[in-house]
């Protein structure tokens, strides 16, 4: 077989319809694009805003999404209660974030941590988190623990 055997496979290839040459081609004068109106005319479509009365599609977004617009500047915590500590650390363990993340307790290690007060605690821990509420802080000094805060 050489370079001028090769040929495309019968019915593979077809030539474009040519519109609007003439009424023997089927597709003559209006060329399939009906009477008048917006779709009958050239360069009509691709704008997102306009949608025939109905409201634009970047408009309808934030009602897609469902509470309307995120925040940008928001910031997400990691959240760990102290159930969650109390099964995965010994007394007198350092909980750092590192440490969360070795025990495989957060969800996204670049978030900040914050420790929340669900549960008890019997053992002593040294807690070092971004935040820590009043409820675990208490529940976690009570215990004989210590609280730290980073930045």
């Amino acid at each position: 077989m050489k370079l001028h055997d090769l040929v495309p496979n019968p019915g593979s290839k077809k030539n474009r319809k040519r519109v609007g040459r003439g009424s023997a081609g089927g597709q003559g004068k209006t060329a399939g694009r009906g009477t008048k109106g917006d779709g009958a005319r050239a360069g009509s479509g691709g704008r997102l805003y306009r949608q025939g009365g109905n409201l634009p599609f970047y408009r309808r977004l934030p009602f897609m999404r469902g509470e309307g617009f995120s925040p940008i500047n928001r910031v997400e915590y990691n959240e760990i209660n102290l159930d969650q500590l109390e099964a995965s650390f010994k007394a007198n363990a350092d909980v750092t974030p590192e440490s969360l993340g070795e025990a495989r307790l957060l969800r996204d290690p670049r978030n900040p941590v914050v420790i929340l007060g669900r549960g008890e605690i019997k053992a002593a821990l040294k807690v070092r988190a971004h935040r820590v509420s009043a409820t675990a802080k208490s529940k976690i000094e009570a215990a004989g623990g210590s609280v730290e805060l980073i930045a």
